[in-house]
């Protein structure tokens, strides 16, 4: 029977979540009769994960489906003897690269993909905790059903039902890698609140992720298409298209990967970095691997959390180290780009010895290109002054740090790729036992 990991991380308060997503588990296996593990990563303090472990409780028992919820104690212990089995050193040091203490969007999907390694899926999709489902004639609109449809199918039978392909030559004996859809509803609070206040500044820090040499013109689109998601279209009936899928086009809240991406190549570890674990679909998208991008967006919503002076000055921080990373990180992609079919092997499996020289190769990119950057954050936060000024003096103060924390990142994602197939065959040997 197929297995699959429907997985939920969390470091927040989301029981009303844990209840949504658990609905979807459910339905997973009733349709498609699928061996459905749920998987809870949680980082929540001691408060809130109480709350979580009543709400997991509290879900009603459904055939075909299995619930783990790993607090973090629980996961430090998998993580651990996988470590050991895997034979793997620095040992302490991969731990930390797994499981930081720090908010780290990448390393909580990466545990993730080990546990369903452990648990022996060939799939995980991810939702997210500040997520909430569309509604078609009063029933839920889950991503789920065709991320199970058409995950792992041939490319050539899937686009006989697909809406529209856009396949290239070649591609159709290959399986479908990634299945994702994007959000709905409210678009980044922070980010919006810039652009709302100033939109000028927000086109010119947002326009820090855009790589070096494109046309205005198309700056300008991907400027305006970015933190929007899919904006406010109402789901009326699926759409779906057969095309290796546009990183822009997909949401971390909406996505299902195939064991064969992910048993490979993990995400960048990186903490305090907002985008860090969208990686491998720039990744799947340059090896021209097909996926299936569909309409069933996940409806966002921001916790009370976000809108604090704490949330505020967290998230900044995080956009700050994200527009730092994509220095590193565009070189990388420009390179993914231009091997194309290079990336993979003579059986249509990613190449990560190829990724990892890539992502070493950037760390001794000169760091003017940052410093810079660091210039052009500092002056747009004091230009839109208030609480943003405050962001310009946490900037100005860790400077420095954030100058190496940018390049140290992408040193521990090349030791952590280095490590990777490893991890991820002492996983699979080291198992989980079942906990509902």
């Amino acid at each position: 029977m197929r297995r699959v990991c429907l997985t939920l991380p969390t470091h927040r308060a989301c029981a009303g979540t844990i209840a949504a997503v658990g609905e979807e588990a459910a339905y997973g296996a009733r349709r498609f009769g699928v061996d459905m593990h749920l998987l809870i990563l949680d980082s929540s303090a001691a408060p809130v994960l109480a709350e979580h472990r009543k709400a997991v409780a509290a879900l009603p028992p459904s055939a075909g489906v299995t619930v783990h919820h790993l607090d973090e104690d629980e996961q430090r212990a998998f993580l651990r003897e996988a470590i050991d089995r895997s034979g793997s050193a620095p040992r302490d040091r991969l731990l930390e690269l797994m499981l930081p203490p720090g908010v780290s969007y990448g390393a909580c999907t990466n545990r993730a993909f080990l546990l369903a390694q452990a648990l022996g899926c060939t799939s995980v999709h991810r939702r997210d905790s500040d997520s909430r489902y569309q509604r078609l004639d009063g029933e839920p609109v889950f991503p789920l059903h065709q991320e199970l449809t058409y995950l792992g199918q041939r490319a050539g039978h899937v686009r006989e039902s697909a809406s529209r392909s856009k396949l290239p030559p070649g591609a159709e004996d290959r399986r479908v890698a990634v299945t994702g859809g994007s959000f709905v509803g409210e678009m980044s609070v922070d980010v919006a609140e810039i652009r709302d206040l100033a939109p000028d500044t927000y086109r010119e820090l947002v326009g820090l992720s855009i790589p070096e040499g494109y046309p205005e013109i198309w700056r300008g689109q991907l400027i305006d298409a970015s933190f929007r998601g899919a904006g406010d279209t109402v789901f009326s009936g699926d759409r779906t298209t057969l095309a290796p899928l546009s990183p822009m086009h997909v949401d971390m809240c909406n996505i299902a990967l195939d064991h064969e991406v992910y048993s490979r190549v993990p995400l960048p570890p990186a903490t305090d970095t907002i985008g860090s674990d969208y990686f491998l679909t720039h990744l799947v998208h340059d090896a021209r691997l097909p996926g299936v991008q569909h309409n069933r967006h996940i409806v966002n919503f921001h916790t009370s959390e976000r809108r604090t002076d704490v949330g505020f000055l967290a998230y900044q921080l995080r956009f700050a180290k994200f527009l730092l990373s994509k220095t590193y990180l565009n070189a990388v992609y420009a390179r993914t780009a231009a091997a194309g079919d290079a990336l993979l092997d003579g059986e249509g499996r990613i190449r990560a010895t190829v990724i990892a020289g890539f992502v070493r190769d950037s760390i001794g990119l000169d760091r003017a290109e940052n410093t810079r950057r660091l210039d052009v954050l500092d002056r747009a936060y004091r230009r839109l002054g208030d609480r943003y000024a405050t962001v310009a003096d946490a900037l100005a103060e860790r400077r420095s740090r954030l100058l190496d924390e940018a390049r140290d990142d992408m040193a521990d994602f090349a030791l952590l790729m280095d490590h990777w197939e490893a991890l991820t065959r002492a996983s699979a040997e080291t198992g989980l036992a079942v906990t509902r």
